[in-house]
């Protein structure tokens, strides 16, 4: 019989990119990485929001209790830049050593503050740190069908 954690561990995390490029700008590279977070719900993460700053992503996760935070973080990270580079082969070149994130990191239990004010900062991530993003994600073309050629004669 398993037992369902009924814990809460809640935790703000802020991870910055290698010597802070700014790799965020486009939703596209937005959209790999919250994937590639959200690919770790199999193994009993739990997600919150995601802000994206430009040089860097703030997010709130559950951590389940069988995993410290220094493992979650590796975990994270790892899974997101493996993705990253998966999807945007262009990142090769600015991170020839598949390094993607600094060494830096900031978490801080949510617990200890106010849940609606972690989630509104960090979804004012694009104001506070006045970046815009590119929407560079490819639109499906409904409007276009393939038509028969009418200038050629019909085979029989």
């Amino acid at each position: 019989m398993t037992r369902n954690d009924t814990r809460n561990n809640w935790l703000d995390f802020m991870f910055v990119t290698k010597c802070r490029y700014n790799c965020f700008g486009k939703q596209s590279h937005i959209d790999t990485c919250t994937a590639a977070f959200r690919e770790l719900e199999a193994f009993g993460f739990e997600f919150g929001v995601f802000g994206f700053g430009g040089t860097h992503v703030h997010f709130q996760a559950n951590v389940p209790k069988k995993y410290a935070v220094q493992v979650a973080e590796i975990m994270l990270k790892s899974r997101s830049a493996q993705r990253m580079f998966e999807k945007h082969p262009g990142f090769r070149k600015r991170y020839p050593r598949g390094s993607f994130w600094s060494g830096y990191e900031y978490h801080e239990s949510i617990g200890r503050k106010d849940f609606a004010e972690s989630t509104e900062y960090i979804l004012d991530q694009e104001h506070h740190h006045n970046v815009k993003v590119i929407d560079d994600r490819q639109q499906k073309l409904n409007a276009f069908t393939a038509e028969r050629d009418t200038a050629s004669p019909a085979r029989a």
